[in-house]
């Protein structure tokens, strides 16, 4: 796992070289040439008939994403470029954009319609067993293998394993992140705390913050994948970065007593209130809002929220105020200290029931979509680091965040995923109820743990 691992993120990170375009050839016949005698016989009217174009079949095609608010503006115009494109080469075709919240999208639409066979034709898709995976076992998406072949692109992409079923591709993911701590460098150095380096380092300046009244981290729990992030990550640094996989495949347990010490220090920080009073109640753009207006000093994000601290973005307030670092080391945490988590999870699906003209439209989508342009402006405009080889000279950044997560990321030991890439949905749905239960006081690290080991024991005793 490891070497895989560092090798997708050294591809990411912009060490590997762009691949050659492999373009198609197009057939440009024309047709034969009608027999002197037939045009000399043809009538004005008939030769005009003859030569008018055939009529333009319109139809709609449905595209589900997830780019609803001002946080996404900057995916969300390169999706709408991107549908045009689409519209203009496939003439008839008029995507249906539906702008669905992600968790919604995830866990409540999309299985839904997935059940009752009515997907959308193309819809924002996580990869992993509990969602890309499962869904394409039961027939329910494209296989994209010979799109990807006729496009030349399948090897341009640094790694889809996740949207993969049997040698064969489902999904394909839009770009790739990292998750670490964005701090207020004004409420840092205001307080004279330097940038924590090691966990006893973060719980004093978490300590001295509290004790000054000032929240020590923006927290919005309202949905759950959003504490999700910081608990996995905890739980990387205690049990060491291969115990994702671990559990995934049954070789480790939640149980474990790392896995229950990274559990009881996420407990510890929210009994001695370290978060956002009423976290529960506060969603994700809460969450960033409390950042941006100066109410919390740190913030546990992935490396695609950089874009908004910059003179264009909605935290333009913090603009050249706002550090970046990755989770400090664990004393007496197992395995690589320095390993960071590595998400390329998230992107898009096609659902198999696809007619001629759809598959068509989808293939011009995915064309443009999953391009080098693409793929380089969603890292400039939105810090979105590619899914794709793309040529490091072409990926050049001004965003000191953006350095700073390159930086971390090129010098870590390892790397390692999500949990939710790795376990079905209701493992991860376990995940997420027994974090919301440790916010609300309704369960110990120990009883949490030991709820979603029994889960995936379950699951694991199911497919054998």
């Amino acid at each position: 796992m490891k070497k895989k691992t560092i090798t997708i993120a050294a591809s990411v990170l912009m060490l590997s070289s762009v691949l050659s375009a492999c373009g198609s050839k197009e057939n440009n016949n024309a047709s034969p040439s009608a027999s002197s005698s037939a045009s000399e016989s043809s009538s004005p009217s008939e030769s005009a008939a003859a030569s008018s174009p055939a009529a333009v079949e319109n139809f709609d095609i449905s595209l589900r994403h997830i780019q609803i608010s001002d946080l996404q503006k900057f995916r969300k115009a390169i999706l709408e470029e991107v549908v045009a494109k689409s519209e203009a080469d496939v003439p008839g075709a008029k995507f249906e954009m539906d702008p669905v919240e992600d968790s919604v999208q995830r866990f409540t639409k999309l299985p839904a319609e997935m059940a009752a066979g009515n997907p959308p034709k193309i819809f924002d898709l996580f990869g992993g067993p509990g969602d890309g995976q499962k869904y394409a076992r039961a027939g329910k998406l494209l296989d994209l293998t010979p799109i990807l072949d006729e496009l030349g692109i399948k090897d341009q992409f640094t790694d889809f394993s996740t949207f993969v079923v049997d040698g064969k591709v489902y999904g394909l993911p839009i770009g790739a992140s990292s998750e670490g701590f964005f701090y207020n460098t004004e409420i840092l150095a205001a307080n004279n705390i330097a940038v924590p380096k090691t966990m006893d380092e973060l719980d004093a300046a978490f300590a001295a913050l509290k004790a000054k009244g000032i929240t020590p981290m923006a927290m919005g729990s309202s949905a759950a994948w959003v504490p999700f992030m910081l608990v996995n990550t905890l739980v990387a640094r205690y049990a060491g970065p291969e115990i994702q996989a671990g559990v995934g495949d049954g070789s480790r347990k939640l149980t474990e007593p790392e896995v229950v010490n990274a559990f009881a220090k996420y407990e510890e920080w929210i009994k001695k209130g370290y978060f956002t009073k009423g976290e529960l109640g506060i969603d994700y753009t809460g969450q960033i809002n409390e950042f941006i207006g100066g109410k919390a000093a740190f913030l546990f994000d992935g490396t695609w929220r950089a874009s908004a601290f910059t003179a264009e973005g909605d935290g333009k307030a913090l603009a050249g105020k706002v550090g970046y670092f990755a989770m400090p080391s664990a004393t007496g945490g197992k395995g690589d200290q320095t390993a960071v988590n590595y998400n390329q999870n998230n992107g898009y699906g096609f659902s198999a029931d696809v007619n001629d003209n759809e598959k068509a439209a989808i293939k011009a989508f995915i064309k443009n979509l999953y391009s080098e342009e693409y793929q380089i402006r969603g890292f400039k405009e939105d810090g979105v680091l590619p899914s794709m080889k793309v040529d490091p000279s072409k990926l050049p950044t001004e965003n000191p965040l953006t350095k700073e997560a390159i930086a971390i990321n090129a010098a870590a030991g390892s790397v390692f995923p999500h949990f939710d890439s790795l376990v079905a949905a209701t493992v991860n749905g376990e995940f997420e109820k027994q974090i919301q239960n440790l916010i609300a006081g309704k369960a110990t690290a120990q009883k949490a743990t030991e709820a979603i080991q029994q889960v995936q024991d379950k699951e694991l005793a199911a497919l054998k």
